[in-house]
């Protein structure tokens, strides 16, 4: 069965990414909306899209659509989805899922009442270097995990610049959009969910109305391993990297958090170092590939709608953290 999709937002990621993810997993691309017509009509044309529309309710009346994939700014992601649900369309949805918790579970809701899967877009646990990682803590070989570190500080580049560094409505500000993916990645891999974070955050120079560019953190996780984090968009020549600690051993990964299917793993143990071997497929179409067969029934969506709760609540409490230089905390209301 092929799966028609609807794109709800005229996106550079859906351009850059989850197009060529839909198409290369079995799924074709019938439709585009944008509020702007003469946006869409030009996007469509561009991306080998056969219909352009300005109006949500005229995509979501298309017979032909199955699913649906939102991209637009956050404080649009709620009633859109909720529509959709409505409308019995799957949804693949951008983090965070909403504005507030409250939100994002009433697009969990509506989709559990329409019987439509809901899944959040956290590409970063379909790389290959975290489910190595994934694996070997799970195994044993670095012992019992004690501490881990995220270091996902990169450039906002130009293009991607704008309502991310001067909409505070629209859910801007480094926290909501990288820390987030932090939240769930560091969630994937070590098995265990976050209950306490601290928090600093920092404007320095890219940030406009008061929305922070920068932020480290600690988290600690439910058996009291911690978790360093710093995100920013302002830092042009740092690396990414993903480390985890353990009492025989620790795991050392070096340009992970990115969107492409680069980077390394190195397991350190008392044995001396190894390379784990990684296959370099495309996250996205991981990704993809795991939503189709939720459609189908017979597997379940890389990241799900409770995923994408628990990175929202973990990504609200670090903003409450920094903002009131107190430890925060987590509640997902799951």
């Amino acid at each position: 069965m092929t799966n028609r999709w609807g794109l709800i937002g005229a996106s550079t990621i859906a351009r850059e990414w989850v197009i060529g993810a839909i198409r290369a997993t079995g799924g074709e691309v019938l439709s585009v909306m944008s509020s702007s017509p003469e946006r869409a009509a030009t996007y469509a044309s561009e991306n080998g899209i056969g219909k352009a529309v300005s109006n949500l309710d005229t995509l979501l009346a298309d017979p032909d659509i199955d699913a649906v994939y939102i991209s637009t700014t956050n404080e649009l992601h709620r009633d859109q989805a909720i529509a959709a649900a409505r409308a019995g369309k799957h949804i693949l949805c951008e983090k965070p899922l909403a504005m507030t918790l409250e939100d994002a579970h009433r697009m969990r809701d509506a989709a559990r009442s329409a019987g439509v899967v809901l899944a959040t877009n956290h590409h970063l646990r379909n790389a290959a270097s975290h489910v190595a990682m994934r694996a070997a803590v799970a195994t044993g070989r670095i012992g019992k995990p004690l501490s881990a570190r995220v270091f996902h500080a990169v450039y906002l580049p130009p293009h991607l610049q704008g309502w991310r560094l001067d909409n505070p409505a629209a859910g801007g500000g480094v926290i909501l959009d990288i820390t987030v993916h932090d939240t769930d990645t560091l969630r994937f891999v070590l098995g265990q969910d976050p209950v306490e974070v601290t928090a600093f955050s920092q404007s320095g120079g890219l940030g406009k109305a008061g929305l922070e560019d920068a932020v480290m953190g600690v988290m600690r996780f439910e058996d009291g391993l911690i978790a360093q984090f710093h995100d920013g968009f302002t830092t042009k020549y740092a690396e990414t990297g993903f480390e985890v600690h353990g009492t025989e051993g620790s795991l050392i990964a070096r340009n992970v958090m990115t969107q492409r299917p680069v980077g390394t793993v190195i397991l350190r143990t008392g044995e001396g170092e190894q390379s784990l071997p990684l296959d370099g497929r495309n996250l996205y179409e991981t990704g993809l590939a795991a939503f189709h067969a939720a459609i189908a029934g017979t597997g379940s969506p890389s990241a799900t709608a409770e995923d994408g709760i628990w990175s929202l609540a973990t990504g609200l409490a670090v903003v409450e953290a920094a903002l009131s230089g107190r430890a925060v905390t987590i509640q997902t209301g799951l």
